[in-house]
């Protein structure tokens, strides 16, 4: 069989993380395809790349759009299902039920559609199969004070990932949740001043560089798909995470 360009498609690839990932995804080799719903965003990665990064605009909660960009694929051997968003700090009489919608839109079912689609083309192009990784959070197994709408979308990740490791089985697809906690990105800047912790306390978190977990999608990304990751943790040295709370 002759030698096939293995295909990235990497969502939220417009800025931090999804970038990072992108950009090694394309340096080990992949076509790497970046979605995101800034044109201006997503074309700073495709330069920063020498242009060896392709872009589409997309809003992954919109799934007719979903399932047209990845129509218009031949192949995707790996999903990075990274886009993702949070809600303004709030306790939980307090949330706004258009933030809770918009966080689970974008962070589960964006996710689902994603995947959904990309495991439909995994059936059926050659060879077949493929693998799924999902950007979990440390809040998929401890919450944040008054980030209820994240925490509740990242712990379904776990179960979303779970369900395609499962039914991806029979036919040589994986999935993988990664699990990043305070990767050093725009996102986590807050930390730097200190952050709400459970014990009502406020409290300077660590971070760490953001290529070390580029680096592990990498890896995973060129293992044979007869090897499964179903979950990784990467995280900064010190941050309260084991014993939060």
């Amino acid at each position: 069989m002759p030698f096939v360009t293995q295909v990235a498609v990497v969502t939220g690839g417009g800025s931090g993380l999804g970038r990072e990932m992108a950009l090694a995804l394309a340096a080990a080799g992949f076509r790497v395809i970046v979605t995101g719903r800034t044109e201006a965003k997503l074309r700073e990665t495709a330069e920063a790349s020498l242009d060896q990064i392709d872009f589409a605009v997309l809003d992954v909660a919109d799934g007719s759009a979903v399932r047209a960009f990845f129509g218009e694929l031949e192949r995707v051997d790996v999903l990075v299902n990274n886009a993702g968003t949070g809600a303004p700090a709030s306790p939980v009489q307090d949330v706004a039920e258009e933030d809770w919608r918009r966080v689970v839109d974008i962070n589960l079912t964006g996710s689902f559609l994603c995947a959904q689609a990309a495991f439909a083309l995994m059936l059926k192009q050659n060879p077949k199969g493929g693998r799924i990784i999902n950007n979990g959070s440390i809040s998929a197994h401890v919450p944040r004070p008054q980030g209820i709408a994240y925490t509740a979308s990242k712990h379904a990740i776990t179960g979303l990932t779970k369900g395609l490791e499962l039914e991806g089985r029979p036919h040589g697809i994986t999935a993988c949740q990664i699990d990043i906690g305070n990767a050093a990105t725009q996102m986590t800047e807050r930390m730097a001043q200190g952050v709400l912790q459970p014990d009502g306390s406020v409290a300077v978190e660590p971070t760490f560089d953001p290529s070390i977990v580029a680096d592990f999608v990498v890896k995973i990304a060129q293992l044979p798909t007869t090897v499964a990751v179903p979950t990784l943790t990467v995280m900064a040295a010190g941050m309260p995470y084991v014993g939060r709370g």
